[in-house]
This record gives structure tokens, C-alpha cells and sequence, in this order.
């Protein structure tokens, strides 16, 4: 493998179980809101709720809509199979307030996302967290999985003013960091997001592929499908 000096890794689904978690929390809110009594099958809910959101926050990603039009649709949508129920502004965000509480205390990693932020830190990298995950829920999410403190930099779509895939994302995460373009290794799952974002950019790219049966759709860098790959690829600094 290439010698970098700076590695990017994305947060969600790559070394935190975001979907795992949220599969959880989901299940948490439908009883906190008795959402019973307006569904027959809780299956519903969920299902519609992950139809919506994955939709959202690829539109998201994308900057078709704002955070605030994601954080009340995606709870609009799934709420409104519920019989005799009419969710309003209101009670979206008080679903999605609560979402985001049960999941921000969730403490589920990807498996070996502790061993590879231990190696890369012993082989001397400085690592740079890069999401585009809301301010107030990755610390508190950092905080709940045990890695918060663990990176040298955070870097957030809010502060950049601008979501992964866009080059002002990445052009921000460098002058933040102060890497060079050449030199840094971005890891990531989202192929949109991360990985073409970050070769479009000018970085390495190693695609974090969660679902072999579907490759990289077009070269990178390097493509796994478990992060202890990663440990064995990536050399000493």
C-alpha cells in the first residue's frame, strides 16, 4: 500500500453501527409514543422509515434539502401509514427529538472499529474524523461508543458549510487539518459519498464495502469488506 500521512475516516456505518443502533432506538420510540394505537404491525413503521430516510439523506448528502425539511419528513412519511393518525410538524420533530436522544446513547461500534483506530494511532497516523452527521448527535454519540478524544480533528458538514461528497467539504477537511491532498487516505462505506467524493478530490480512497455481493461500481484505491483488512493493508507511517 501507498504511504500516507493523514488518514480520513468516516463516522456512520463505518466504524459506529448506525443502522444497528437506530434499529434499536426505532424500537425504543414506537413505545415511548405508543405508536400501538395508531399501527396494527409494527413492521410499518420501520419499514417506511427506512425507505424515507435512506431517500433523505442521500438527498441530503446531495444538498436537494435541508437538515430541517430531513429531520421532519423522515418522520412524516412513516407516521402517516398509521391509521387516524395526522402527524403534524409538531409531533415529527418530537418523534425526532426522542430518535435522536435513544440514539446518541448507543454505544454499538462496527466490528473492529476499536483495533483499527488502535493501529492506526500506534503506527503514528493523525486521524481525522469526516461526517456529515448532525453536531449535537456525534459527540454525543463519540461520548456513548467510547472513541470520543480518540481523533485529532472533527470534522463536520455543519462546519464546513457544505455535506461530503462536494469538493468544498474536503477542500475544508484539508486546510483544517492541514494534510495535503496527495498524502491522505480517506476510508469510508458510502461509496457516493465518501469514497467518490474523496477521489474527486484528489485523495486515496479505501471503500469500506459492507455488502461484497456488490462491488466498487468503478476503481478505487483499495476495497474490503471488514476493517482488520485495513489493518493489515495500511503500513507503519
Amino acid at each position: 500500500m501507498k504511504r500516507y500521512k493523514d488518514i480520513f475516516i468516516d463516522f456512520d456505518d463505518t466504524l459506529y453501527d448506525t443502522h444497528g443502533n437506530a434499529v434499536i432506538a426505532l424500537h425504543e420510540l414506537f413505545e415511548a409514543m405508543e405508536l400501538g394505537q395508531w399501527f396494527a404491525d409494527p413492521s410499518v413503521f420501520y419499514d417506511e422509515y427506512w425507505k424515507a430516510n435512506i431517500n433523505l439523506w442521500r438527498r441530503y448528502a446531495k444538498e436537494e434539502i435541508t437538515r430541517e425539511y430531513l429531520i421532519v419528513e423522515r418522520f412524516r412519511y412513516p407516521l402517516s401509514f398509521g391509521k387516524g393518525l395526522e402527524p403534524d410538524e409538531a409531533l415529527c420533530l418530537q418523534a425526532n427529538d426522542m430518535f435522536l436522544d435513544f440514539c446518541s446513547s448507543k454505544p454499538g461500534l462496527i466490528d473492529g472499529a476499536c483495533e483499527l483506530v488502535d493501529d492506526l494511532q500506534r503506527k503514528g497516523y493523525p486521524l481525522h474524523l469526516c461526517s456529515n452527521g448532525f453536531h449535537e448527535v456525534q459527540y454525543k454519540k463519540l461520548e456513548a461508543c467510547g472513541l470520543a478524544g480518540r481523533f485529532d480533528t472533527v470534522i463536520l458538514s455543519e462546519d464546513a458549510g457544505a455535506n461530503k461528497p462536494s469538493q468544498q467539504f474536503f477542500d475544508y477537511a484539508l486546510r483544517e487539518t492541514g494534510a495535503s491532498r496527495e498524502s491522505t487516505l480517506m476510508i469510508g462505506d458510502n461509496f457516493e459519498t465518501d469514497i467518490l467524493g474523496a477521489k474527486r478530490a484528489g485523495l486515496g480512497t479505501a471503500y469500506f464495502n459492507r455488502f461484497p455481493d456488490y462491488p466498487a461500481p468503478e476503481p478505487v484505491d483499495y476495497e474490503v469488506t471488514s476493517l482488520r483488512e485495513l489493518i493489515e493493508l495500511i503500513p507503519l507511517r
